[in-house]
């Protein structure tokens, strides 16, 4: 292929939003902010269960919590949460956090969306993991998910990929460094730096098994918060990726073939699990979870299953969806004990499963519903 044609794929490959000179927007951001007005970008899942909508609105104070913030509405019938003859959706703001793109007083907006008749959308999971948390307060469950994600080219492949190939197998890959082995860092050191500003408790990243595969942990975060941050963390990658011109894909198997597929591994600990012999709460856990597997697998993808059965096969570090097990150390278990915890018989579990496009709200209520509330 000449060097002429490569290119021109190149450029197909290109998002419109990474030719525009950022330059120019700075010096419009850096115009002097009347100090009462303050920008509010309300955040909310659409019926999708997946996606995420946001929207700005100018407030003429400063907010200091959350409960100050009024709430809004938007057309339901283009998020696929209503009908256009009665389209008025609304927004409940439940979480606000520093914004990274306007900085100063201006905010991000995490909101909870309700019909018409003020009860929650179908996508609002949070409502009934917020009441499922209230009662399991006692414990003190603590989480910390492993959000995988896939970076995308406009043309929907992998970025960095050969045009007319695939790259070298897995191997290099993971944790590895070198213009040969990972691609568009920039980007997870952008989103690194925006949570930290924006106070996700973020607490790492790394390059994942697949090439052009990262990941990216949010946690210990405890009951509620934990959906809260994952969903806001989510925002951010895709906010930022947006600025690069690439796609941010939580597909959980975006190739087929012999390539691993992408996860939301979910870290859980109870008090009773951190203390000394706390393994045996662990064990307790885990015998309770062998026992509720199907209803865990329907609720740790949107599709209620679907979309992991791609991934889940026994095979590329996973368990299969089918069986239910667990061990120490194995990657290949519904649910890993980490070694450590093994060894000081204390700490945590890792729950395998979830899918890397489940709904955090969705996947803490069933682990907290399981082990701490037997229901």
């Amino acid at each position: 292929m000449s060097h002429i044609s490569c290119s021109v794929m190149s450029l197909l490959a290109e998002s419109p939003n990474a030719k525009m000179n950022k330059a120019v927007l700075d010096r419009f951001l850096t115009l002097p902010q009347p100090e009462n007005k303050v920008q509010a970008e309300y955040i909310w899942i659409d019926g999708t269960g997946e996606n995420i909508r946001a929207k700005t609105k100018t407030l003429d104070f400063v907010p200091k919590s959350v409960t100050e913030l009024p709430i809004w509405n938007y057309d339901g019938s283009s998020t696929y949460q209503s009908e256009g003859s009665n389209s008025d959706t609304y927004l409940y703001p439940v979480a606000m956090y520093r914004d990274p793109f306007r900085r100063g007083n201006n905010k991000l907006v995490l909101c909870e969306t309700y019909k018409y008749n003020k009860k929650p959308t179908e996508s609002n999971h949070r409502v009934t993991c917020v009441e499922v948390m209230k009662k399991a307060a006692d414990v003190k469950p603590w989480f910390g998910i492993e959000q995988e994600y896939t970076l995308l080219d406009m043309e929907g492949r992998p970025f960095g990929w050969p045009k007319n190939g695939f790259p070298g197998p897995q191997g290099p890959y993971y944790c590895g460094v070198g213009a040969n082995k990972v691609y568009a860092r920039d980007i997870v050191e952008s989103h690194y730096r925006c949570c930290l500003y924006a106070g996700i408790t973020i607490s790492g990243v790394n390059a994942e098994v697949m090439p052009s595969q990262w990941e990216f942990q949010v946690g210990p975060c405890e009951g509620i918060a934990m959906g809260d941050e994952l969903w806001l963390a989510r925002y951010l990658l895709h906010r930022v990726s947006e600025e690069f011109g690439i796609v941010v894909t939580l597909d959980p198997k975006p190739m087929a073939g012999d390539w691993n597929g992408a996860g939301a591994h979910c870290n859980f600990s109870t008090a009773p699990m951190r203390e000394e012999n706390g393994i045996i709460e662990i064990e307790k856990a885990i015998d309770k979870l062998s026992k509720q597997h199907l209803r865990h697998i329907q609720a740790y993808d949107p599709h209620g299953g679907k979309d992991n059965e791609r991934r889940l096969t026994g095979h590329h570090e996973t368990s299969s969806i089918h069986d239910f097990s667990a061990g120490v150390a194995n990657r290949g278990a519904s649910i890993r004990i980490p070694r450590g915890c093994a060894e000081e018989k204390k700490g945590y579990l890792e729950d395998r499963r979830p899918a890397s496009n489940c709904d955090p709200y969705q996947v803490t209520e069933a682990i907290v519903r399981t082990c701490c509330l037997s229901e």
